[in-house]
């Protein structure tokens, strides 16, 4: 059954959208009357996305300047991956018994494909291929509680688009990425979830990639 969508939710989906596609970016300020006009509704369902959205970290609330896009500091990044390596690390863990063959070869498609967008500089694609490879254990973990923090998390990390730093290709780092997806896909297989564990925290959402999400 599709799920039914309110108007906040259509506003909340559409501001998402803008973050993600770098149309805005942190410091600048929302113009609720704009998004208003832009949608042809009235400002009730504007402000109550924006209030969902600042309360999920994405926006700043400031009582003289009103909504602004959050400004993630690489250290603000470091403390999250910290966090959803160890969420992330379970969750798989969890589902790896649950995870059927077909789901398997699924993964490895996505990994394929993801070799392919890489290739052709479409990052954008990437970003939506990487999250339907992990997405595939996510839906089986059997701890939805586990997995709607972990997701919640994750929206921090909302933009589609990547840096690298200086004189650094990104594309060689998300093709070294991707190979750690077909590591993951590897321990599935073997069903080593303590090896899932660690490999997701200490090498998948490694700190020092941390820098990749901030602008």
């Amino acid at each position: 059954m599709e799920e039914f969508l309110t108007l906040k939710d259509h506003v909340y989906n559409y501001i998402a959208e803008q973050i993600s596609g770098g149309n805005l970016i942190p410091g600048e300020k929302i113009n609720e009357n704009s998004i208003s006009e832009r949608l042809n509704i009235s400002r009730t369902p504007v402000r109550e996305a924006l209030i969902q959205l600042a309360s999920e970290g994405l926006l700043e609330n400031s009582p003289r300047k009103g909504f602004a896009i959050k400004h993630l500091t690489v250290e603000e990044a470091k403390e999250i991956y910290l966090i959803i390596g160890v969420m992330d690390g379970l969750a798989v863990s969890l589902a790896c018994s649950f995870l059927t063959e077909q789901a398997v070869k699924d993964m490895e498609f996505y990994t394929a494909s993801m070799d392919l967008a890489i290739e052709t500089g479409n990052f954008a694609m990437y970003h939506k291929l990487q999250e339907d490879f992990h997405n595939i254990y996510l839906v089986l973990c059997p701890n939805k509680s586990l997995v709607n923090l972990l997701l919640q998390l994750k929206k921090k990390f909302l933009r589609r688009s990547y840096i690298a730093e200086p004189q650094t290709d990104m594309k060689e780092i998300l093709f070294a990425t991707n190979e750690e997806h077909r590591e993951i896909i590897r321990l599935i297989k073997d069903q080593d979830t303590a090896g899932l564990e660690h490999y997701l925290r200490e090498v998948h959402w490694n700190t020092k990639k941390a820098y990749m999400e901030t602008l």
